[in-house]
């Protein structure tokens, strides 16, 4: 039941990863890259290269790697569906096609396409056809407008999430920095050996 629920609940858990957030050991302006890239990457339709992708755009813009795997849960299943069909209008106006299909069928033609890949990698070892059917059909009418959609959508929020992040980065650190000094202040004075 751990592996769907923490142990410590989603409370706990989101609170630790805030935290590791808050710590990361890196400067305010790396940190911010990754926390663009993941929320841009995360607009895009790689659904299960969410990681990977995010984690190579942070690499290539020389930001916070463990930032941006953090930052990807922009994506989450309430701004899903937003993105999701806000990415495949758009991308099909700029491709001059008409989007015939709504949220529920382009997640069905996701599913029809893992469903393929699936039967396709077996069939090498069943007497099975190989069938390309439903993934040339998604390829044009659902991957390319959400891909191109999802893309720009991508840097159309991963760009404020950099200037929104890193002066709240810069903020908590300074923040963090005085509470320190204040401490160690108060302990030089409370010290009876000086």
């Amino acid at each position: 039941m751990n592996f769907f629920i923490p142990g410590g609940g989603w409370g706990r858990s989101a609170s630790y990863v805030m935290h590791r957030l808050r710590r990361l050991p890196d400067s305010p302006e790396r940190i911010a890259r990754g926390i663009a890239a993941g929320v841009a990457i995360s607009c895009t339709p790689l659904f299960g290269m969410h990681f990977v992708s995010s984690a190579l755009v942070a690499w290539a813009l020389r930001g916070n790697i463990f930032a941006s795997l953090l930052a990807t849960f922009f994506g989450n299943p309430f701004t899903f569906p937003v993105i999701a069909v806000s990415a495949m209008e758009l991308g099909s106006f700029l491709l001059g096609v008409e989007n015939t299909l709504k949220g529920k069928h382009a997640i069905r033609a996701f599913g029809a396409v893992w469903q393929e890949l699936w039967r396709n990698s077996i069939s090498v070892f069943t007497s099975e056809p190989v069938s390309w059917q439903n993934m040339a059909h998604f390829g044009w009418d659902v991957f390319a407008p959400y891909m191109l959609g999802g893309t720009l959508i991508g840097i159309v929020c991963g760009v404020p999430a950099y200037f929104l992040s890193l002066p709240l980065i810069r903020a908590y650190r300074k923040r963090r920095m005085k509470k320190i000094q204040e401490r160690f202040e108060q302990a030089r004075k409370n010290d009876p050996a000086r």
